[in-house]
C-alpha cells in the first residue's frame, strides 16, 4: 500500500490563477468559483461541502465534513447542534477553519476566522425549509454522545415522531447556526508540477490585502 500510496499523483493542468484575475476584496472571488464549481463537480460531490476545523480545550484539533448553507459580507455559516463536539469546542475556542475542494477544478479555498452564533431568527428561519426528516432528526439526536445501538437512536426518533405527530417541530433551542468572520481566505489553483497559484487574502483592520504565496 506504502508503494502504491507513493504512486498515486495527478498533474494539474487545467487553468491558472493571476493577480489580474482577481479582484482586491476575496467575496466576489470565493462566489465567482463556488458557481463554477456547482455547474462543474460531478454528483454526488456537492459543492457546498466543506472540512471545517476546531480545536478544544487541549489544544487538539478535530476536523470534520459539513455543508455550508449562507455566505455573505458578514461570512461563511453553517448550522449545527450546539451542544455536539464541535459546539462544546467552539465554545471554548471560538475560532475556526474550513476548506473547499473541488477537484474537477482542481481548485481549493481556505478560510480562517472567527466563529459567532447567528441570530434565533436566523437560525429559524433555516430550520422551517428543512425536510421534516432532518427538523425531527435534530430533536431525536443527542449528536456527540455515546450510545449504545442503532436501536437506541431509532427508538429516540420514533419517540420524536410520536411527539409531533400533531404539530410541526420548531427550532431547538440546542440547535442553530454559526458564522465564520474570515479574516483570512486563500483561493489555491493546481498548477503543472506542483507550481500551484496561491493567491492570500488577509484582514488588515478593514482592509484586504492580497498576496502570493510560493507552493
Amino acid at each position: 500500500m506504502s508503494q502504491r500510496l507513493a504512486d498515486m499523483r495527478r498533474d494539474y493542468a487545467r487553468e491558472g490563477l493571476t493577480e489580474s484575475q482577481a479582484p482586491q476584496e476575496p467575496f466576489a472571488l470565493f462566489h465567482q468559483w463556488f458557481e463554477e464549481a456547482v455547474k462543474t463537480e460531478q454528483v454526488p460531490v456537492e459543492a457546498n461541502a466543506m472540512t471545517l476545523a476546531t480545536v478544544d480545550a487541549d489544544g487538539r484539533p478535530h476536523c470534520r465534513v459539513l455543508l455550508l448553507k449562507g455566505v455573505d459580507a458578514q461570512g461563511f455559516t453553517f448550522f449545527s447542534n450546539y451542544e455536539s463536539a464541535k459546539g462544546q469546542q467552539l465554545v471554548v475556542r471560538p475560532f475556526a477553519a474550513m476548506t473547499f475542494f473541488w477537484p474537477t477544478l482542481e481548485r481549493q479555498v481556505r478560510i480562517e476566522g472567527r466563529v459567532t452564533k447567528v441570530s434565533p431568527e436566523e437560525s429559524d428561519a433555516y430550520f422551517q425549509v428543512r425536510p421534516l426528516g432532518s427538523r425531527l432528526g435534530a430533536w431525536a439526536s443527542p449528536q456527540s454522545r455515546v450510545i449504545a445501538d442503532r436501536a437506541e437512536l431509532e427508538g429516540l426518533l420514533k419517540a420524536t415522531e410520536q411527539r409531533f405527530s400533531q404539530t410541526q417541530p420548531d427550532c431547538p433551542d440546542h440547535w442553530g447556526g454559526y458564522r465564520l468572520i474570515p479574516d483570512r481566505i486563500e483561493f489555491w489553483q493546481g498548477r503543472s508540477s506542483r507550481l500551484h497559484d496561491r493567491l492570500n487574502y488577509r484582514l488588515l483592520d478593514t482592509q484586504w490585502i492580497r498576496e502570493r504565496l510560493a507552493p
